[in-house]
C-alpha cells in the first residue's frame, strides 16, 4: 500500500520529457527520487478528485525509461512486464517496478486525494500530474536488483 505524492505519465509525456532530454533542454519537473505512475486519468465528475486512473500498459514506455531512470526516476507503476533494457537500467540506477491491477481504475481513483496537472497540460489526460496517494495497492514486479515477478512466479509455481 503506496502512500505519498507520484508523478503520471503516458506516452505522449514520455515522448516530450526524452525530446527535451535529446535537444539538451531541461525537464519541466524534477525525476530525482520520484515514482512515475502510466496512466492517463479519465476526468474527473463534479465534486470528485479525479475519475477513474487505471495503470496502462508499461512495455509501450519501455523505450523512454532508461534515459528517465538516469535522471533519478526511482519507481515505476504500471501493468505487464517490462524489457530486459529497463530491467538493466533499473537495476543500474537502484530503480524498482510496481504493477498495479489492471481493470481496477474506480477503486485506485479511490485512493487518490489529489491532482494537479504539473507539466504538458496542453496534451488533456495525459499531462503529467502530480497525484498525492493514500494506500494505493500494488505489487512490487521487479526489485532493484532485478528479481522479476513475471518470471520468478511461473518458474516457482512450475517447480512445486
Amino acid at each position: 500500500m503506496l502512500s505519498g505524492r507520484m508523478l503520471t505519465g503516458r506516452d505522449a509525456a514520455h515522448k516530450r520529457l526524452t525530446g527535451l532530454l535529446d535537444a539538451g533542454l531541461g525537464l519541466p519537473v524534477s525525476l530525482a527520487g520520484q515514482a512515475m505512475y502510466y496512466v492517463g486519468p479519465c476526468p474527473a465528475r463534479p465534486g470528485e478528485v479525479i475519475g477513474s486512473c487505471g495503470p496502462t500498459t508499461s512495455g509501450r514506455m519501455d523505450i523512454y525509461t532508461p534515459p528517465l531512470l538516469e535522471r533519478g526516476l526511482l519507481c515505476t507503476i504500471g501493468k505487464g512486464q517490462r524489457s530486459v533494457a529497463v530491467i538493466k537500467a533499473m537495476q543500474a540506477h537502484g530503480a524498482v517496478y510496481l504493477a498495479a491491477t489492471g481493470g481496477a481504475g474506480a477503486l485506485i481513483a479511490g485512493c487518490v486525494k489529489a491532482c494537479r496537472v504539473v507539466a504538458f497540460e496542453e496534451l488533456g489526460t495525459e499531462a503529467i500530474h502530480e497525484l498525492e496517494v493514500e494506500d494505493f495497492p500494488l505489487i512490487v514486479a521487479v526489485d532493484s536488483l532485478g528479481n522479476n515477478l513475471y518470471q520468478l512466479g511461473p518458474e516457482r509455481y512450475r517447480s512445486g
